[in-house]
């Protein structure tokens, strides 16, 4: 990939124009909205035009080597938004070309300009007008002995209506300071904006975003305070939209933002806690401390924070504010980094997790957060939307995590709800997972993923009303998650309010179009209405999001035998079959298919090797196992497993 000289400011293509010094795309001479990742990433390929520039050339250019990011989605993400900046599409394009797996290549005609090239030589600048006040005058008017006599005649009648206004306006303030201004402000929801990273070190992001999530984990203990979790926070991670326009979609009172400012071993902690509707600072201050004591700093702006907003504390907030434990730094640092690839839920991302969180245990062996961290993502590498580790081996060491972090902590609402998943999925104990849910969400009521999880095990139960209830409340808390959109999708569909499932997947697609489970759940729900065509296009952009996932291969080739396209299933099946080994037979995926074929009894064969796996149930409650529900043998399974 090539450089443009130093003396290059334009490059033009079509109609367009990049102003490199300016880092402006225009379109006819008026600006097009292309900033950040996407602007950097089309002069990477406008420097490389009519050469393939590859993907590892802009993982190099785009992002640091030691930058914490999603590379694939990200750059799925720029590519998208700089074709529709363009004008561009993939299938047909005039500008920019795929190169599927290599890479991506500019294929217009450029014109490169330099600044020998802006003005004809003996062309004269034209100079702007000499505006200074030395040389600018004053309009003077000059009024006759009669005028000014006229204005000395009214003056004492002005004085008198002036004075009167004044007195008028004081008294609209005062009575306007009584109501509003000495009101207490009152605040039942609230959102924490990533904290922006300060030390200008973009591999440090991790660690602001981490300081992030324990924020909002602090303020999620506040009863009564419903507080945005995660992932719909750090949607607005780097952007500038106005305070009350994100107050608006994520239908907050107020909004917290800082910074965080790390050099060694030093950390600094800034705040403000702003009413949005209104974008006025409520509170603001300032916390320095060491790194070892970062969580006793948490809790001070998270206590600060309850007190402007003179919220009922839970019972468990006291002890959380006034904890002066300290952290192992280098534990405390392995921790955020795991949780910070738990949240991509991803498989790579789930692995790397699991060898953070490992090295925090092994730095502090009492630390019952990464415990319930390591929980987490075994819970979630054995679950079959990821295949990471088989169930067997998975739910067992989740469990023994899970255990550990309660041993060590039993307030932690993350460790119970993480045990609540083990029984639920491997040991089929649904009663005791009950209660592990409904004591995870008395301890930690702010945490959405366990009023998800807490979804799918009423669903299992077959308590649809409440399972659609329990996801709905997990969206309020999170309601630009995909992943609990898409499960909202899913527990709809399920509840047989199929409309309802079409509408929530569409939202969510729209919110993150790159979001593979969304397009797999719109698949399903387009089966069930018999459009076909359709379903197999969604189901098929969900394999191309997530290659490899025997899910939504297996949910495809359902679609194609209910749609009598029997050789394309028993193709995938075979695909399925021969993929399957002693750990990962795709059992559950195997016998969806068979339904779909028609063959009752292979279904039953391999949901007998699904059961003998300790497979998860959860997947039984989807519509395509339906015609399977009236079989004896299909109700004797369920028997089994503790289920009507």
């Amino acid at each position: 990939m090539g450089e443009f000289p130093a003396s290059v400011n334009l490059v033009r293509f079509g109609v367009f124009e990049v102003d490199l010094r300016a880092g402006e795309l225009k379109r006819k001479g008026t600006r097009v909205k292309l900033q950040g990742q996407p602007f950097l990433l089309l002069v990477a390929l406008l420097k490389g035009r009519g050469e393939v520039v590859t993907r590892d050339e802009l993982r190099r250019t785009l992002w640091q080597e030691d930058t914490f990011v999603d590379f694939d989605r990200s750059l799925a993400s720029a590519i998208n938004k700089l074709r529709e900046a363009l004008g561009d599409s993939a299938s047909n394009p005039r500008f920019i070309e795929t190169l599927p797996r290599r890479g991506y290549r500019f294929i217009a005609p450029v014109e490169v300009v330099g600044e020998n090239q802006f003005a004809p030589e003996g062309s004269e600048a034209i100079s702007e007008p000499d505006l200074s006040p030395s040389t600018s005058r004053p309009v003077v008017v000059e009024l006759s002995e009669a005028d000014r006599a006229a204005v000395r005649s009214r003056w004492p009648h002005a004085r008198r209506t002036l004075t009167a206004a004044i007195i008028l306006l004081v008294a609209v303030l005062a009575v306007f300071w009584v109501i509003w201004i000495r009101k207490p402000v009152s605040i039942q929801s609230l959102a924490v904006l990533p904290l922006q990273n300060l030390s200008g070190d973009p591999a440090q992001e991790y660690f602001s975003d981490g300081m992030t999530d324990e924020l909002i984990t602090e303020l999620g203990q506040i009863t009564d305070l419903r507080v945005i979790s995660r992932t719909s926070a750090m949607t607005y991670k780097g952007t500038h939209k106005p305070l009350p326009e994100i107050a608006r979609d994520l239908n907050v009172d107020a909004v917290v933002e800082g910074a965080v400012l790390r050099s060694g071993s030093q950390v600094r902690i800034t705040a403000q806690l702003i009413l949005a509707r209104a974008d006025k600072q409520l509170w603001a201050k300032s916390y320095d401390g060491e790194l070892r004591d970062t969580l006793r700093l948490q809790s001070q702006v998270a206590h600060a924070i309850a007190e402007e907003i003179r919220a009922k504390l839970s019972p468990r907030e006291p002890a959380s504010v006034t904890n002066e434990n300290r952290v192992n730094p280098e534990a405390y640092e392995a921790y955020l980094k795991g949780r910070y690839f738990w949240n991509k839920r991803t498989p790579d991302g789930l692995s790397k997790a699991i060898e953070f969180f490992n090295s925090a245990i092994e730095r502090k062996r009492d630390y019952a957060l990464a415990y319930a961290g390591l929980a987490d993502s075994y819970a979630l590498a054995g679950d079959w939307k990821y295949g990471l580790v088989a169930p067997i081996e998975a739910y067992p060491k989740a469990k023994a995590a899970a255990t550990k972090a309660i041993e060590l902590d039993g307030t932690l609402g993350e460790a119970h709800i993480s045990l609540a998943f083990c029984l639920d999925n491997f040991e089929w104990n649904w009663e005791s997972a009950g209660k592990e849910f409904r004591r995870g969400i008395e301890l930690s009521p702010g945490y959405p993923i366990a009023y998800e999880w807490y979804g799918w095990h009423l669903a299992s139960l077959g308590r649809n009303s409440e399972a659609v209830s329990e996801v709905q409340k997990a969206l309020s808390l999170d309601p630009l998650s995909p992943s609990i959109g898409a499960d909202l999708a899913e527990e709809l569909l399920i509840a047989r309010r199929l409309d309802e499932a079409l509408q929530q997947t569409q939202k969510t697609i729209v919110l993150d179009p790159f979001f593979a489970s969304a397009h797999y759940v719109l698949g399903q729900a387009l089966v069930q209405k018999h459009s076909f065509d359709q379903a197999e296009a969604e189901l098929q952009k969900a394999l191309e999001l997530s290659p490899g996932s025997s899910a939504f291969s297996a949910n495809l080739a359902y679609a194609y035998a209910v749609s009598g396209k029997r050789d394309e299933a028993e193709r995938i099946v075979n695909d399925l079959r021969n993929q399957s080994s002693h750990a990962f037979s795709n059992a559950p995926e195997i016998a969806m298919v068979y339904v779909g074929l028609g063959d009752n009894r292979q279904a039953m064969t391999w949901l007998e090797k699904a059961y003998a796996e300790r497979f998860s149930p959860w997947v039984l409650m989807r519509p395509c196992f339906n015609p399977l529900r009236s079989d004896p043998a299909f109700q004797a399974l369920l028997h089994r497993i503790g289920l009507r």
